[in-house]
């Protein structure tokens, strides 16, 4: 297998000043990033940690996409610089979207805050070999603090070797740490199996939240847990939510079991 170079991120050489990101501290002095998740910060002392990285997971038609779109707009309401990756849906098609829930993208687009990027998985595997390339000086230029990519799988299709996959994926994640945002990577799948991809993200991560979408005898229903959170005294419980015209909403308490799956 042929060893890929990396260039030296321009990121790392210094730290990069953000616009003013809306933070709080845990009761433990940690900086938290709140989520804008309706009954999820409480869960999580407040927020993700700043300048983490979070792994989102769930099936297709769980919530994913709304999820990260809602933490990315819960900072452009306080005047953050967000970037938006995906792999998968035109920006068209993603704005339209959106708009079911009040959300104006285009108008953040137009003040500068939000930026949309649609990658082909190659053009990110050359990102990785330049060293960050366009998007890396969309993030320096922009001053990003919020960042998202959907998804990750998308990326390691690229990949048939499964040692291959594993460390294209550790790449990103390292390149993600270094450009100083708090990011939501998605990843379409569960916990468990023998995912090589998965199995070296879960260690790199910071976070992992897993989304649900499960048969419960005639119907579905959605279901949220925090699987692994560091430095974070994080709820263990099961938690239904559901997509409302302003996003996910979590119920107040966790489930004590599923019934009729």
């Amino acid at each position: 297998m042929k060893k890929r170079v990396m260039k030296k991120s321009k990121a790392s050489k210094k730290e990069r000043k953000i616009k003013h990101q809306h933070t709080k501290k845990s009761k433990y002095g940690c900086i938290r990033v709140p989520t804008g998740i309706k009954g999820f910060d409480k869960l999580i002392e407040g927020g993700f940690e700043r300048n983490s990285t979070n792994l989102l997971m769930g099936g297709p038609g769980s919530g994913k996409t709304i999820l990260a779109t809602q933490f990315i707009i819960e900072g452009l309401k306080s005047g953050e610089g967000c970037l938006y990756i995906t792999f998968e849906e035109s920006k068209q098609s993603f704005y339209h979207n959106m708009k079911r829930f009040g959300w104006q993208l285009e108008d953040y687009e137009k003040r500068g805050l939000f930026t949309f990027l649609n990658y082909t998985p190659g053009k990110v595997k050359s990102m990785l070999e330049e060293g960050g390339g366009t998007i890396e000086s969309v993030i320096i230029n922009n001053k990003i603090s919020r960042l998202v990519i959907d998804s990750m799988t998308s990326f390691t299709l690229l990949f048939e070797d499964e040692l291959e996959k594993r460390e294209a994926s550790l790449d990103l994640f390292n390149m993600i740490k270094k450009w100083n945002c708090t990011s939501l990577v998605t990843f379409e799948g569960a916990p468990e199996g023998e995912n090589k991809a998965y199995k070296a993200l879960e260690f790199e991560s910071d976070s992992i939240v897993l989304m649900q979408f499960l048969r419960k005898l005639i119907s579905r229903e959605r279901y949220i847990e925090i699987l692994k959170m560091r430095g974070t005294d994080h709820s263990k419980g099961l938690y239904r939510f559901s997509i409302t015209k302003e996003g996910v909403e979590l119920s107040g308490v966790p489930i004590k079991s599923i019934k009729g799956v």
